[in-house]
């Protein structure tokens, strides 16, 4: 069918203009050369290292904003060759996608600049002649961080709703260099850092000195050699030859390679990848760039077996994706015992196909169940980060699945992994079916398969709980609740939600919570698969939704976990009170319906107690030898006394006061007038009351504000700071009085004008430096670049 005359018309006057635009450019930079940057110029004498001055820069000034997938523009300034990569219009969030999008992963999809510009990403280094006028008029980078010098931020404490978005899926600008005058005519105040201070005259000149020597990088320093000895040792466990050996590699794999890892005793703690490779260990390794860690890497052009290759990683480590996982000779023994020692058979390799590489009880049912699930205990902590710090935990739909903060718990391995409950996972593994199975760009009629399958585990659970511990068995008590081996302190999690984003912490940090979960082998390979291996933050729509709504299974089938430990009669009501506003059929589902359990509890409860309450007691006794205390408020956390008698009163506030509060705030506790490294740092955490989570888009008709609490804890708890407020100890009861007393967004302002440290003002780079310094110093290990880009304007 031929196109209308109108359509044909305006396809020329846009070529036309983009010929115009490009023919410009050429007159006033020189043509093109869009391979300038697909290798680095080297160091140039008198001008700044990037390893040393511009790195430390951009991580502190830029990084905050532009890091991972939601970095706006899908600009990544934490490595050389995603400043060379430039930006995008696209985005990776916020988009309805009917089908998946291309994969755009910084140092998979594409190797080099030329490959980006082919895959519709714009340059922000200059590409055009190389006069040292050109490397700065012909660079978006830099007349961004120059509008900002032309421009500061008004002199006002807010800034203006009409001038500044900070909205999570704000529309970005996204400027070629053949739009830049437009876009500083249009928007003069945003220049870089957006709705932030500028850099200063000397870090100016530093970008300016290092841009004009043409963004020269430096060599990549040799691993020391005890390390290139630990990455052969890794990688020969990883690779061995039997058909055992490669389905161990295999599962290992899917399972760690988000993660950071790092050797134990390296001091400088270098950082690895897991990754396939066509080529075998002690050769370059050639990275099989598939969608998801699980696709065939033959349709990806592997010859043979793909290798399993620690990749050295040194890009900038960020709060919100940081999941170091420690490799050791003692987790390299307990591998061994439970994947390599146990006698079993693999008489043949699992394939490919997305039924099956989707299902892991499918794919690695000759594993014993019973190794993988210690497994996964044996860092609990860094596999549930993988839910919360994977792609797919970004925004409020993403989120709003669980509730603000709950405990979660695990299933004691002699239950949770007996011969019974292996049985149970090998007899219906056809039923513990993912949404990856239908690939990133699924039917939305999928969705009535998933909730058929989870219907009919149901049942099968049912009968299996009732079998194990029903009339005539032992009933369900405190044993069924894992208590880390007595010394690991992955037994109880803390995991809170802050709207769109969210954290994961070890221990039980606040006081008693809504809900809690206890979670067994299969739901927690389950969530894993569902959230992490097979989620594809480049799907479409109808797979992120039917993500998301499984996920509302998963979730009810730990919380009935939790409710089965209470007594009989205990169990509905609470049930109905976390479920407040849903449906009976959801309310059925979680636990009285299609999932039912009519045992009564073995744990004793005393007349006339709260049972849920009585129950939390009873496993923080349980727990005692593995809890950490880090976030506890003690003498040792906040040695003042005034300052931590008013901590504890913060901790007890309760209501509709604290909806004015945001999400996630820093406190500091300045003990002198400078806020210097003596200075403490307290998160406070606004719990938001909800009827119920269960209802998906309209969260905020079952918000409940009377029962909205604010956890306290020393140290940093959330990658995405709202707000930084400081005081001295002396000031701090009356920071408590004036939260007690907020009634409308005034009260609020007002208690920002005296304890807030604005984006606005001249000391917001100072004191982010300064936290990022307390926050390596708290917690070195786990510590990373925090976001600003959700700080508010308030």
């Amino acid at each position: 069918m031929r196109r209308p005359l109108w359509l044909a018309l305006l396809a020329s006057l846009l070529v036309g203009c983009a010929t115009l635009a490009a023919t410009a450019l050429d007159e006033r930079f020189g043509p093109a050369e869009p391979t300038r940057h697909d290798a680095p110029l080297p160091p140039t004498a008198g001008a700044p290292s990037y390893t040393r001055d511009i790195k430390p820069l951009f991580d502190s000034r830029c990084v905050v904003c532009h890091g991972c997938y939601d970095a706006p523009c899908q600009l990544k300034l934490t490595r050389w060759d995603g400043i060379a990569r430039g930006l995008s219009k696209a985005s990776v969030y916020g988009d309805i996608r009917l089908a998946e999008a291309p994969l755009t992963r910084l140092g998979v999809d594409a190797q080099r600049a030329s490959q980006w510009r082919s895959m519709g990403f714009d340059p922000v280094l200059n590409e055009r002649s190389p006069a040292p006028d050109h490397q700065l008029a012909a660079s978006v980078l830099w007349r961004s961080l120059q509008l900002k010098s032309l421009h500061p931020l008004p002199g006002t404490p807010l800034l203006s709703d009409r001038d500044f978005d900070f909205s999570l899926n704000r529309e970005a600008s996204c400027p070629k260099l053949a739009e830049f005058d437009a876009h500083a005519q249009r928007q003069p105040l945003a220049g870089m850092p957006y709705g932030l201070p500028g850099l200063s005259a000397a870090e100016i000149d530093l970008v300016r000195r290092w841009l004009v020597a043409g963004a020269p990088d430096d060599p990549a320093p040799a691993l020391p050699a005890a390390i290139t000895a630990q990455v052969a040792q890794w990688e020969a466990l990883l690779n061995g030859a039997s058909r055992k050996e490669q389905l161990v590699g295999r599962y290992l794999y899917e399972h760690l390679y988000l993660g950071h890892l790092v050797f134990e005793g390296d001091a400088q703690r270098h950082v690895f990848r897991l990754v396939r490779s066509h080529t075998p260990p002690g050769h370059p390794i050639e990275l099989i760039a598939t969608r998801r860690p699980f696709d065939d890497p033959q349709a990806h052009g592997a010859q043979g077996r793909p290798y399993y290759r620690l990749q050295w990683d040194s890009e900038t480590l960020l709060a919100k994706t940081h999941m170091p996982y420690t490799l050791s000779a003692a987790r390299m023994a307990r591998w061994r015992e439970w994947f390599l020692q146990p006698a079993y058979a693999v008489d043949s390799l699992p394939g490919y196909a997305p039924e099956v590489a989707s299902n892991p009880f499918k794919t690695f049912a000759a594993l014993p169940l019973r190794s993988r699930y210690r497994f996964l205990l044996d860092d609990a902590g860094y596999f549930v980060n993988n839910f919360i710090k994977g792609p797919v935990c970004r925004g409020q739909t993403a989120l709003d699945v669980i509730q603000d903060r709950f405990w979660v718990f695990f299933v004691d391995p002699e239950t949770g992994a007996s011969d019974d409950a292996a049985q149970l996972v090998a007899r219906e593994a056809e039923l513990l079916r993912m949404p990856a199975a239908d690939g990133s760009s699924p039917s939305l009629l999928a969705w009535r398969a998933i909730a058929q399958g989870e219907d009919a585990l149901l049942a099968a659970k049912s009968q299996a709980m009732e079998a194990t511990f029903g009339p005539g068995r032992q009933p369900i008590d405190l044993r069924f609740v894992w208590n880390g081996d007595g010394h690991n302190p992955n037994a109880a999690l803390t995991i809170f939600r802050h709207f769109d984003s969210a954290t994961v912490e070890r221990g039980l940090i606040g006081d008693a919570p809504k809900t809690a979960w206890v979670i067994g082998y299969p739901l927690l390979e389950r969530i894993y698969y569902l959230l992490v291996a097979g989620y594809d933050v480049y799907g479409s729509t109808a797979h992120q939704l039917h993500t998301r709504l499984s996920m509302d299974f998963l979730r009810m089938e730990g919380e009935a976990h939790f409710l089965m430990l209470l007594p009989k009669a205990a169990r509905i009501p609470l049930r109905d009170t976390w479920y407040r506003g849903s449906s009976d059929e959801v309310k059925r589902r979680v636990l009285g319906g299609v999932y039912r359990f009519e045992a009564e509890s073995g744990v004793p409860y005393p007349a006339g107690t709260d049972a849920q309450q009585h129950l939390y007691r009873l496993l923080h006794q349980r727990l005692a030898p593995v809890l950490t205390h880090r976030h506890d408020i003690n003498a040792s956390t906040e040695p003042d006394p005034t300052a931590r008698q008013a901590l504890q009163q913060l901790a007890a506030l309760r209501g509709p006061a604290l909806q004015w509060l945001p999400e996630v705030t820093v406190l500091r506790i300045d003990t002198d007038s400078t806020g210097g490294t003596a200075a403490r740092y307290v998160s406070l955490l606004r719990d938001t009351g909800h009827l119920n989570v269960s209802t998906l888009l309209r969260e905020n008709a079952m918000l409940a504000p009377d029962e909205h609490r604010l956890t306290v804890a020393p140290g940093f708890i959330g990658a995405y700071p709202n707000a930084l407020l400081h005081a001295t100890p002396a000031q701090l009861p009356a920071l408590v009085q004036a939260i007690a007393r907020l009634k409308t967004e005034d009260d609020y302002r007002a208690l920002a004008d005296r304890f807030a440290i604005r984006r606005t003002d001249a000391r917001f780079w100072d004191a982010s430096d300064a936290l990022m310094s307390a926050y390596r110093r708290w917690a070195p290990a786990e510590a990373g670049v925090v976001d600003w880009s959700r700080l508010e304007n308030r």
